[in-house]
């Protein structure tokens, strides 16, 4: 026998790590070049308006065009009437000049809803931390759809006592 024999008990030889290596960083840079071209708008990127890619984009009015309109107190009884548990509640609407006497006009509307969703709380609800906030954007989108799409931009609450 000429020839000689392999140790069985050698070690295979080592593939290279050199192509995984290789692969990681081609992903890592083209996962990074991907995010860069839609986060800066190269790709995906919403049309541009009309007027080039910088110009303004359009506002029925302008965002100091606005004025506020009261709303006047409202209170109401919580609970069973033995309670003795009443808030008391103010407000100003926050309008577009032009559309502040028709908000006006309806105000008689927007203090029914509110007047309505009130009386569905209950003092449970008012005594959560984030009860104001929680209260202050039903009230808004309740406000809104009575007047409108446009009409009212924010509710700003000027009294909210419970006593």
């Amino acid at each position: 026998m000429a020839e000689a024999e392999a140790p069985q008990d050698a070690e295979p030889a080592k593939k290279s790590k050199l192509p995984l290596i290789i692969g990681l960083v081609l992903f890592l840079v083209m996962g990074g070049g991907g995010f860069f071209a839609v986060y800066s708008g190269l790709i995906l990127a919403p049309a541009a308006p009309e007027g080039g890619a910088h110009a303004e984009p359009a506002h029925e009015e302008l965002p100091d065009d606005f004025a506020f309109v009261a709303v006047p107190s409202v209170t109401i009884s919580l609970g069973n009437p033995s309670d003795n548990k009443h808030l008391r509640f103010t407000a100003q609407l926050e309008v577009a000049k032009a559309r502040s006497a028709k908000v006006e006009e309806l105000m008689p509307r927007i203090l029914d809803v509110l007047n309505g969703y009130m009386r569905a709380l209950e003092e449970t609800d008012l005594q959560q931390p984030d009860a104001l906030v929680r209260l202050r954007s039903q009230m808004l989108r309740r406000i809104q759809m009575v007047t409108g799409e446009g009409y009212v931009r924010d509710l700003l609450v000027t009294e909210f006592v419970l006593d």
